[in-house]
């Protein structure tokens, strides 16, 4: 049987650590908590399951944190969860199997992460694998019988294992204030931070998310170094924006930037709701039915089923003039 560290990072966690912990602590042979600045409870509910606590000086980097907790890991894999995951006890069942039989070339288990969709999250899917239990020396073996090479690539195992998300609050706004602090220090967001940044503030972003990233994806849509993928993502966000500021012109310029390629469903949504909001529901109706049906979504696939055909049907409700 493999033996198995948890390494956490947490803070202001009293409200769901122990849910967390009750739920996997069974599994583990070694538990590290690493806290970023707790002001609450947590690290006194977690002294109740373990004594490996360490502190760790916030620097607006999640990664760093992580590779912190991962430094104290002494056992062969090392499972890494939020505070906000909990563990069912079919779900407990099957990882308990799989300490029992899981092979020494594993280097990476990934496990179905799910209920994602509950709590506007930036996620589209409700169920998707995530890497989460990890071998924590790699060897490294020879392959090819000729011309013979090192593998890079590590042995994934897919497992059925689901955990199951349940946070007590959306964390849109912490992620915001880490983008924001890497873009100020100059930080070129990589294609998939940008992507993510993107994803999270059109689904969970209010007015003045939108306007505090304006600038930032203002120069993304005209920056040649990005890929079209972002420049349409920095399109959609920045056509959002000027909508809520009631800002036609920036708005018109950046649809015919995303409408000039094969449209988006956020654009397409975002002219419908342009035109709903001033009464012309013909072309807002033409908008939506596009959102709908003549494209897909890059960002929230909301606006590629749901949102569009609420819409119509609330149109479709409207007294005929």
């Amino acid at each position: 049987m493999v033996e198995i560290s948890l390494c956490m990072i947490v803070k202001n966690e009293e409200k769901v650590l122990a849910r967390c912990l009750d739920s996997i602590a069974g599994l583990m042979d070694e538990i590290i908590i690493v806290d970023t600045g707790s002001t609450d409870k947590t690290k006194e509910i977690a002294g109740k399951y373990t004594d490996n606590i360490y502190d760790f000086e916030w620097i607006d980097d999640f990664a760093a944190a992580r590779n912190f907790a991962f430094s104290k890991a002494t056992k062969e894999y090392i499972y890494s969860a939020d505070a906000d995951e909990v563990l069912d006890e079919e779900n407990y069942r099957l990882f308990a199997d799989l300490k029992e039989v899981l092979l020494p070339e594993i280097e990476i288990v990934q496990m179905k992460y799910g209920n994602q969709l509950a709590h506007g999250t930036a996620y589209n899917f409700d169920e998707e694998y995530r890497p989460k239990l990890f071998r924590r020396l790699r060897s490294f073996t020879w392959i090819e019988p000729v011309h013979e090479q090192v593998r890079l690539d590590p042995v994934v195992f897919d497992s059925d294992i689901v955990i199951t998300h349940m946070p007590h609050e959306n964390h849109a706004k912490r992620d915001f204030h880490v983008f924001q602090a890497k873009i100020a220090q100059g930080v070129r967001l990589s294609k998939r931070l940008h992507h993510m940044y993107a994803m999270e503030l059109y689904i969970s972003g209010d007015v003045d998310d939108l306007a505090e990233a304006e600038s930032f994806f203002a120069e993304s849509a005209v920056d040649s170094e990005r890929s079209l993928d972002e420049v349409k993502e920095a399109a959609c966000i920045v056509c959002r924006s000027a909508r809520m500021r009631d800002d036609s012109h920036t708005m018109l310029k950046m649809s015919l930037k995303d409408l000039l390629t094969e449209g988006s469903s956020e654009m397409c949504y975002e002219l419908g709701e342009y035109f709903y909001e001033r009464g012309d529901y013909a072309e807002a109706a033409m908008w939506y039915y596009n959102a709908l049906h003549e494209t897909q979504s890059i960002l929230n696939i909301h606006t590629s089923t749901d949102w569009p055909q609420a819409r119509l049907s609330e149109i479709e409700q409207l007294p005929q003039e």
